[in-house]
């Protein structure tokens, strides 16, 4: 039917996309399903509709067959076109046909055909029904109909772009003496510039995961074709392309490849110049049934599809090579291979593609639908390309996950802060798939910053308040330099109005009096220091000047009450990053409360021991012990809680703020009671570095 005749339509070959998009949204699902071939042509012989029944029967795909005429099928003797004239005038024919599989094999068939109209009398297209003819061996009333899970796994792929390299291993392999290496090298190389044209359900159920067909058209072939055998499809493909008869077909049996049992491939050359078909047949290679493994993968997206959390899952297997070959040149601290490549950040920024999105994460970004963000991961970093090298360095350091907060923009520009959590293949395969969820953390980190806000202004109040309870000291303390001023200043004026004034000791005077000045002026800056409200500062501080500094605050109480004062301070203690005024608010409170608990003792020994250390963990430590009556063992437990006392007087929030503080530096605060008598407190937190390691 494919030559035409003066008074009969014959077929000719339509625009492929139109018909094969109209017909799959316009033919009832229903037909997929049934036992006997269903076709459906135009009036012109275009395949609009080709249901698997067709593809057990005839061999061919439905790839392989929508938008081609259904002449090509035929013997095209006088019989069929008569047959086809008939069928035109009358509406509907019935017989035996002779039709060709891709084997080259002529099977007779038995056919119904009807002609179907538009509402204006025109005909419209036309509807086949067809089994294999009892003369070919069929069993009568036997179903024939093979099951999906038997069906082919069909490719058209576009190899255009290796025509070159096409025809280089057509003349090697024929060659004498050529590595064999070297050409299997050429092989994968093919596999990988070979290019997706379309596939079929099976196919992309099979090797597609979750990315749909319209993810997988127009990416390598090498992305979905098993590792194992890509050097004998490639075989194949130049055999098909390579080949001198038409219509040719090429075929291999290939061992199981975990996706399929002893799959077989079979290759030929497109209508279209620069394509091929590929048809893999073979059952699952796995001991469930086929409807169980469709059946799990469907409640596995539906579980995802509708998870509260936003999920990405991306395929970065073509990065995971590179990563393979970076290690070969001897890389180990790929953070500072980063930093003298930043290109290879923005390759991964645009050519990691996502293939999958639940609904959450579509609704995050307000995206329409999900199509959307089906796109490379560069938009998920567009204000932190550093969150991306994060997860690239833990992708090549092997680690199992990676977590940690960022910034992402939505689509309408809004920015969200989120918590940003990776989970890596545990397998380092050609297939990996990397999984990406975002968690909206921006009210949770809003209100944290309140907290915070309010937890300062707590503490500020609590400064002012223990402030106010040393005024005699603090007044004590300046009152001290400025008295050492008057009298230098006093001294230097009878030395001024001698007949014969001493200038070297108004010098040595004069020396005094700065000196005094400037104790002053720093017991002014350190007082205005705690009073001050601002916002924690974290730089690098001395512990043991922060114990000296706040014993500026108590030197008067403790001398007062006639305490006396142990110092036992260790020497080089590593710097840390910390707030300088917070931590001195920590121990001069603590300073304070024991000073209280000694004056409360009316007998026996009057002192208060401090001292810091390194701890065997490398951690700094300070413990202050005084001679009081100690801490009743009941209230050892709620020491630290908010507004609990054992004062008459107290407020209770001074050891909750000190604990608050010490948390914050990420230590630890406890009270004990020592053994020789009175209380203990001892708070340790850990030796930061600037850059924030610990």
């Amino acid at each position: 039917m494919s030559t035409k005749l003066p008074d009969v339509p014959l077929p000719s070959v339509p625009p492929k996309d139109k018909l094969y998009v109209a017909a799959k949204s316009s033919e009832p699902d229903i037909a997929e399903f049934a036992s006997e071939s269903v076709i459906i042509f135009d009036i012109e012989g275009a395949v609009h509709y080709w249901n698997p029944a067709s593809e057990a029967l005839y061999g061919w795909p439905a790839l392989t067959m929508i938008g081609r005429g259904i002449g090509h099928l035929s013997t095209r003797s006088e019989n069929e076109r008569e047959h086809w004239r008939m069928l035109l005038q009358e509406g509907g024919w019935q017989g035996v046909v002779s039709r060709r599989t891709p084997s080259g094999i002529h099977i007779a068939v038995d056919i119904r055909q009807y002609v179907r109209y538009a509402q204006d009398g025109t005909p419209r297209d036309v509807i086949e029904y067809g089994r294999q003819s009892l003369n070919e061996g069929a069993v009568a009333g036997a179903d024939w109909h093979i099951p999906d899970r038997l069906m082919a796994a069909s490719w058209e792929i576009d190899v255009s772009g290796a025509a070159a390299l096409i025809a280089e291993i057509a003349r090697l392999r024929d060659a004498a003496g050529v590595d064999e290496r070297d050409m299997n090298a050429r092989y994968l190389k093919l596999v990988k510039v070979a290019r997706i044209v379309n596939v079929n359900e099976r196919t992309m159920r099979l090797v597609g995961g979750n990315r749909g067909r319209d993810l997988m058209i127009g990416q390598p072939v090498a992305g979905f074709w098993p590792l194992e055998s890509r050097v004998a499809v490639a075989v194949l493909i130049v055999d098909a392309m390579t080949g001198q008869t038409e219509g040719a077909t090429y075929r291999r049996q290939l061992p199981s490849d975990g996706i399929l049992r002893d799959p077989l491939v079979t290759v030929w050359r497109a209508e279209e110049p620069g394509r091929i078909y590929v048809a893999v047949n073979g059952a699952v290679d796995d001991d469930r049934s086929y409807v169980y493994l469709r059946a799990s993968e469907a409640r596995y997206r539906k579980l995802v599809h509708h998870m509260p959390i936003a999920l990405w899952q991306v395929d970065a297997s073509h990065m995971g090579r590179i990563y393979n070959d970076i290690r070969e040149t001897g890389v180990t601290d790929f953070g500072a291979y980063l930093d003298e490549h930043p290109e290879l950040v923005e390759l991964a920024a645009t050519t990691v593609q996502i293939t999958d999105v639940n609904r959450a994460a579509v609704q995050l970004l307000g995206g329409a639908s999900a199509l959307d963000l089906m796109r490379p991961v560069g938009y998920l970093f567009t204000i932190s390309r550093h969150s991306l090298r994060n997860v690239m360095i833990g992708r090549f350091n092997g680690q199992a996950d990676h977590s940690e907060v960022t910034k992402v923009q939505t689509f309408d520009g809004r920015v969200l802060d989120v918590r940003m959590s990776v989970t890596y293949p545990k397998v380092l395969a050609e297939l990996d798939v990397t999984i990406f969820s975002f968690e909206d953390v921006t009210d949770r980190l809003s209100m944290e910053a309140e907290i915070r806000q309010l937890q300062a202004d707590f503490t500020h109040a609590a400064r002012i308040s223990t402030l106010g309870e040393l005024t005699t000291s603090i007044a004590h303390e300046i009152n001290q330099p400025l008295a050492a001023i008057v009298t230098n200043a006093e001294t230097s004026l009878r030395w001024l109005s001698r007949d014969d004034p001493n200038v070297e000791k108004v010098k040595a005077l004069t020396t005094r009096i700065a000196a005094s000045g400037r104790r002053a002026s720093d017991i002014v800056q350190h007082i205005r220091g705690m009073a001050s409200k601002r916002q924690p500062e974290r730089s690098a501080i001395d512990l043991n000047e922060i114990v000296q500094e706040s014993l500026i605050f108590i030197r008067h109480e403790i001398e007062s009450q006639s305490i006396a004062i142990t110092t036992n301070l260790a020497r080089s203690l590593p710097d840390t990053m910390g707030d300088r005024i917070q931590l001195q608010q920590v121990v001069v409170n603590l300073l304070i409360n024991s000073v209280q608990a000694v004056e409360a003792q009316a007998k026996g020994k009057r002192e208060i021991c401090i001292g810091t250390q390194l701890t065997e963990d490398g951690a700094l430590a300070f413990t202050l012990r005084d001679t009081g009556p100690g801490i009743p063992p009941d209230d050892l437990d709620r020491i630290f809680e908010g507004f609990f006392t054992t004062k008459e007087a107290g407020m209770g929030i001074g050891l909750a703020i000190c604990q608050s503080i010490i948390a914050e530096h990420g230590g630890s605060i406890t009270a004990s009671n020592h053994a020789g008598g009175g209380a203990e407190f001892r708070f340790v937190i850990p030796v930061e570095a600037p850059d924030g390691s610990v």
